[in-house]
C-alpha cells in the first residue's frame, strides 16, 4: 500500500521497490518512517490529530504542512538549506511530508547525560544557523503563512500555563520523589506568574504593547533544543543538522535563543560554552537580552515541573538550584 501511494505521488520511480521500512528514531510529535529501496532511502513524516508520544494530547493535524512551508521558505537560502533536510514532497490532504534521509544520526539529547559536552564546532554551527535564520526573515509585517496559531496555543499551554497550575493532576513525585514539594512555591508565586502570563501573551502575539517594545518579528524555529539538532556521522566527520520546525512562527528572536540557553543549562554545559554562544549570536536590531533571559527562565521551569519532561540526570537539589536561578532570570 505504501509503495503504491509513493508511486502515485511520484516520490518513487515506477519500478522502484521498497525493500524495508524502519523507524528512524524516537519521535515525539509525529509518525515517521524510513523507506528503503535498492537505490535510496527516504523519510516519510505524517502528523496526526494528536501527539504521537502522548495520544491523549490533541495537536493540530496539519503541523507537518506548516513544517513543509518552513523548508520551502528557508531552502532558497543556501546556508540555511545546508543545515536542513531537503523537502522532496508534500501531501496536504494527508498531512504528509517526504524528506531527504540524512543517514546515520543521533540527536543531541545525549547532552543531558553526565559529562557530555557540546563541542566548540557544534556550538558554532548551531548559533550560526540561528543567527542566519533570524536575520534573513526579520520583518515588521510577518508572513501570514506562518501564523501557526494552533501550535502556538498548544505550546503556550505547556510552557506558560500548565506548569504553574497548583492543581494540574500531574504528580511530579512520579518523576522524582520530592519534586512535587519543590515545585509548589513556583506554582504559588504571584509575582512570578504575573510576568509569565505577560511573556505568554507576547508569545501568542497578544501583548498590546509589543509593537512599541519589540518592533520586529522574525521567523523562529520554535523548538530550538537538543531534540531538534542532529549529529550526522559521515566519513569519520560529524556535522550538525536542524530538524522539526513544526512550531515555527514569526515572533521575538529572544524566544529561540532563550530556549537554547535553557537546555544547555539543564544539560550542565560549562559557563564558557554559554558565554561563547551568547557572544557569537548575531543579535538583530532591538534584541532584548532581559527578555531572552526571561524566556530562558520559563523554559527551565516548564521542563522541570511541567508535563514535557526531559531525560535529565539531575539530583533534586540540582533541580531546586536551577529553579531558583530561573526565577531570578524572570522576576
Amino acid at each position: 500500500m505504501l509503495q503504491d501511494y509513493l508511486r502515485r505521488r511520484g516520490w518513487l520511480d515506477t519500478n522502484e521497490v521498497i525493500s524495508a521500512v524502519e523507524k528512524p528514531g524516537e519521535g515525539n510529535m509525529n509518525y515517521t518512517l524510513r523507506v528503503i529501496t535498492l537505490n535510496r532511502t527516504l523519510i516519510i513524516k505524517q502528523s496526526r490529530a494528536y501527539v504521537e508520544k502522548y495520544p491523549s494530547i490533541p495537536a493540530p493535524a496539519n503541523r507537518a504542512i506548516i513544517e513543509g512551508r518552513f523548508y520551502e521558505k528557508t531552502q532558497p537560502v543556501p546556508m540555511l538549506a545546508s543545515y536542513m533536510p531537503q523537502l522532496l514532497g508534500t501531501d496536504e490532504e494527508n498531512n504528509i511530508l517526504v524528506l531527504q534521509d540524512l543517514g546515520t544520526a543521533r540527536d543531541y539529547t545525549f547532552l543531558y547525560k553526565p559529562s557530555q559536552l557540546l563541542s566548540e564546532a557544534d556550538a558554532w554551527a548551531l548559533i550560526e544557523y540561528l543567527s542566519e535564520l533570524h536575520h534573513q526573515f526579520l520583518a515588521e509585517v510577518p508572513d501570514p503563512v506562518f501564523v501557526n496559531q494552533e501550535m502556538r496555543a498548544l505550546n503556550h499551554e505547556h510552557i506558560f500555563n500548565y506548569p504553574f497550575l497548583l492543581e494540574n493532576g500531574f504528580d511530579l513525585n512520579t518523576i522524582q520523589p520530592g519534586l512535587q514539594d519543590v515545585a509548589i512555591p513556583y506554582k504559588q508565586d504571584v509575582e512570578l506568574k504575573k510576568i509569565v502570563r505577560r511573556l505568554g501573551r507576547l508569545y501568542l502575539d497578544e501583548n498590546d504593547n509589543h509593537t512599541d517594545e519589540h518592533p520586529h518579528r522574525t521567523l523562529l524555529h520554535g523548538d530550538y533544543y537538543p531534540g531538534s539538532w542532529l549529529q550526522i556521522d559521515s566519513d569519520g566527520e560529524t556535522t550538525v543538522k536542524i530538524i522539526d520546525p513544526e512550531f515555527c512562527f514569526y515572533g521575538p528572536p529572544e524566544f529561540d535563543l532563550g530556549v537554547m540557553i535553557a537546555h544547555l543549562m539543564m544539560a550542565q554545559q560549562p559557563f564558557s560554552t554559554l558565554e561563547a554562544i551568547l557572544t557569537n549570536y548575531e543579535k538583530p536590531v532591538g534584541f532584548d537580552d532581559t527578555l531572552r533571559q526571561q524566556f530562558t527562565g520559563v523554559e527551565i521551569i516548564r521542563r522541570l515541573i511541567g508535563l514535557a519532561q526531559l531525560p535529565l540526570s539531575l539530583s533534586l537539589e540540582q533541580k531546586q538550584q536551577l529553579l531558583e536561578e530561573a526565577r531570578r532570570m524572570i522576576v
